[in-house]
């Protein structure tokens, strides 16, 4: 027997059936975003709520490659930093990573998934005062749920915690001025596709205002319309009905195509 299911035995007799089916997700959400492109190393988190529990989250152990994240190596810990089942692997998780997703999922009960990353596209955003612009649909689309939190260093202070969920509010993401991106969810399949569609419109915006050209603006009606559409979830939907499950069920049938030890 290898080591990978050796660890995926032992870590699965320690959970729930639904705190394994979390771990499994969200291990698959970090193989999605290495896929993407929108790792830096090592660092980095995504974290999702335990089920059932009020306190607890589960976070990449700090030392692995989000190619290298699996279902078992996730580690557990509650809001106070307590390690509440530790990563068969050995690796800790990274302080700052905690101190951002404790304040999140502390503060915010109805989000179930945070994803933050460092992103050149979500960086190079994160220092424009202006934010993200009104210039594409896909902007559009977050333009009124996304919050900003001025940059205080690398997040190692608690006290922290309060002014970032202050600023965060009701929105679901976050523009981590300087720094990067909070994207949020519901669901791990919400908080992907917000980062997904976040990611892309930051990228857009990169590289309009890269070409040098006057842009041109939006009608305010058009953004009235818009944000009218997105508000009363009246986007085009096919006939069986549109979910943001479709986008992740589909990123994961590509995940099991090219490897699916994210499982293990």
């Amino acid at each position: 027997m290898n080591i990978a299911l050796q660890e995926k035995q032992s870590v699965r007799s320690l959970v729930s059936e639904a705190e394994w089916a979390t771990r499994v997700e969200l291990a698959a959400f970090y193989r999605a975003v290495d896929m993407l492109g929108l790792t830096e190393q090592i660092y980095n988190h995504i974290s999702a709520r335990v089920p059932g529990a009020d306190d607890q989250l589960l976070l990449n152990p700090f030392g692995l490659d989000y190619s290298e994240i699996t279902a078992s190596s996730l580690v557990k810990v509650d809001f106070d930093g307590n390690v509440i089942l530790a990563s068969p692997t050995g690796y800790d998780f990274n302080y700052a990573g905690f101190v951002i997703h404790s304040a999140v999922h502390r503060a915010r009960h109805d989000l179930i998934c945070v994803a933050h990353t460092h992103s050149d596209a979500g960086t190079a955003v994160s220092t424009h005062k202006s934010g993200l612009l009104p210039i594409t649909q896909n902007a559009l689309r977050y333009i009124d749920d996304v919050a900003y939190h001025d940059y205080e260093g690398v997040a190692v202070d608690l006290d922290e915690r309060e002014r970032l969920v202050q600023n965060l509010g009701t929105k679901n993401n976050m523009i981590l001025r300087n720094h990067g991106l909070l994207a949020c969810g519901r669901s791990i399949a919400e908080a992907y596709l917000n980062l997904y569609n976040l990611e892309k419109a930051f990228r857009i915006q990169v590289q309009a205002l890269a070409c040098g050209d006057d842009l041109i603006e939006i009608d305010p009606r058009a953004i009235a319309r818009n944000r009218e559409i997105y508000s009363n979830g009246r986007v085009e939907k096919p006939t069986n009905g549109y979910t943001s499950d479709m986008e992740w069920a589909a990123m994961r049938r590509k995940i099991d195509r090219l490897d699916d030890s994210y499982a293990l």
